[in-house]
Formats: C-alpha cells, structure tokens, sequence
C-alpha cells in the first residue's frame, strides 16, 4: 500500500442543498472507483464523523502515487467535482497527506533533526 494521499474533508451541508449535497457526494464515489479501476489512484475510504463540536463532519482519503495524485489534482474532472462540492458542503478542503510508514519516517527525521534544540 502506498504511502501517500489525499484528504478530502468536508463540513455540514448548505442549508437548503442536502440533496444536491448527496448527489455530489455519490458522484464523488463514483469517480473516485473509476480512478481506482483506471489505476490513477490504489484505493480510497470515507468516513463520516459522529458529532463532536467541530466542523469536519466527514473526510475522502484517496491513496496513491505522488506524482499521479498531483495529475488527478490538476484534471478537469478533479476541478469539477471540487467545485460542484463547495456549492453544495460547508468547508472542503483538499490536503495532500503522508501516511503510516512515510509518516513515520518523516516524524523520525524531524526529531533527528531538531534534537540539537532542545
């Protein structure tokens, strides 16, 4: 599995557009199985938050290649889908994201690094 992705995070929907809000949202797992299928992404999940006093009601986390990632990132499509997002979703955000043992690395670099500050 690869060690890079990315978030996809999403808050309540517009009042007023909850349906539209769900239909983009099934969009959304439609296009993101056709990257999975065409091999632009390795797999992606979705969460939905339970209440707890923030803004992030749920999150997309797409899995993948960097450098693909970056070309699903800038294709029309992409756009598209995270415009048609911010109409109907409260706060979407797109974040790029290492994950569990780059992550790790990274975390170990850094405390390398920085050892001498303390």
């Amino acid at each position: 599995m690869t060690n890079f992705g990315l978030f996809v995070g999403f808050g309540a929907p517009v009042d007023g557009r909850e349906t539209q809000a769900a239909r983009v949202f099934g969009e959304a797992m439609e296009y993101y199985a056709r990257l999975q299928q065409q091999g632009d992404i390795e797999s992606f999940e979705g969460a939905l938050l339970e209440a707890h006093g923030g803004d992030l009601n749920g999150f997309m986390l797409l899995r993948g290649d960097p450098v693909k990632l970056g070309m699903v990132r800038a294709s029309e499509d992409w756009v598209r889908l995270v415009a048609r997002a911010e109409f109907v979703a409260r706060g979407v955000g797109v974040v790029s994201a290492v994950l569990d043992e780059e992550a790790q690395r990274l975390v170990s670099a850094n405390e390398a690094m920085t050892a001498d500050l303390r």
